[in-house]
């Protein structure tokens, strides 16, 4: 298949990344966004674990500090108020009072719209270039560095809901069995783990989508299915492990019903089939449009959602 170029590249980079408003992208940074980032996946890749926190924290500031249109698209992107964004997450979460740890916060986004409905928020990144600054002047907020591997720092002061959006899959492999040890770790005794990722049939999900591979050569270093997460979750001992089932909002109008989502464990298991059945399609192009036509029937959802209870 031949790679796209000129304007169809950068069409196909805005379709992933989104607008960038004032922002002018050409092919050139969209090749050496490219060139960079598989460069840096080896680097990430190849880690060894005594020194892996360090080779991520350098290689994600090499990443920010030379694309620095990446740490700023969020801002022409912020069109929707943030409880239009953001806002299903406290269905998920649950009335405030609550202490809320998220891993991997980015520029702050949902932590900051959460500490401002009332949450005891942490925020946590492993780089300092996407990190405290967003947040410093919102309270409810405290901040800090950390892989989201190696939490036990974090286990003296317990929380009730640990959170991540799309975090797990920039998480290199072989650390995410010890992310969910770790989170399991520093929840209360009812605590939850509520986190969202990009689904492998949907994908890729990262940078390699613009230039039309089946798998991803970026910093997604694997994206998963539903049943690898829930295996992983189970054995890293969370006792029960679901997926949201939400009422359509405009059900929800015809019934006078209050907004609610809640966790069902029909629903995983119907996705676990799903997948499943999809995994036998022949190619990972074809796999990746039956399960977007699913998606849009509201049949299926290659934006994986978990709850994982202790």
């Amino acid at each position: 298949m031949q790679e796209p170029r000129g304007q169809e590249l950068i069409d196909r980079y805005k379709q992933l990344y989104g607008d960038f408003g004032d922002i002018e992208i050409t092919e050139e940074m969209i090749l050496r966004h490219w060139e960079l980032e598989k460069a840096l996946t080896k680097e990430l890749l190849e880690s060894i674990p005594e020194t892996r926190w360090e080779t991520f924290d350098r290689c994600y500031t090499i990443l920010y500090s030379e694309l620095p249109w990446l740490n700023q698209f969020t801002e022409a992107q912020a069109k929707r108020p943030d409880a239009q964004n953001f806002g299903h997450w406290l269905q998920l979460i649950g009335s405030p009072p609550k202490r809320v740890f998220e891993i991997g916060s980015g520029r702050g986004q949902l932590i900051r719209y959460l500490a401002k409905c009332g949450y005891e928020c942490k925020g946590t990144e492993i780089t300092r270039e996407r990190g405290e600054r967003w947040v410093e002047d919102t309270p409810n907020i405290t901040w800090s560095n950390t892989d989201g591997i190696h939490l036990a720092d974090f286990e003296s002061e317990k929380w009730d809901v640990a959170i991540s959006n799309h975090v797990i899959e920039h998480m290199h492999p072989d650390d995410v069995l010890e992310h969910f040890r770790g989170v399991y770790s520093i929840l209360t005794d009812e605590g939850k783990y509520i986190f969202c990722l990009p689904h492998w049939l949907g994908g890729p999900g990262d940078v390699s989508a613009v230039f039309k591979c089946d798998r991803t050569r970026g910093m997604h270093l694997k994206e998963y299915t539903y049943a690898e997460l829930a295996g992983l979750m189970k054995k890293a001992g969370f006792r029960q492990v679901s997926c949201p089932l939400r009422i359509p909002v405009r059900i929800q109008l015809m019934l006078k019903l209050k907004p609610k989502s809640r966790g069902s464990k029909m629903k995983l298991a119907y996705l676990i089939c799903c997948e499943r059945i999809l995994a036998l399609l022949p190619t990972q192009s074809s796999r990746r449009t039956v399960s977007e036509m699913l998606e849009k029937v509201r049949l299926f959802s290659t934006n994986i959602f978990f709850i994982a209870e202790k």
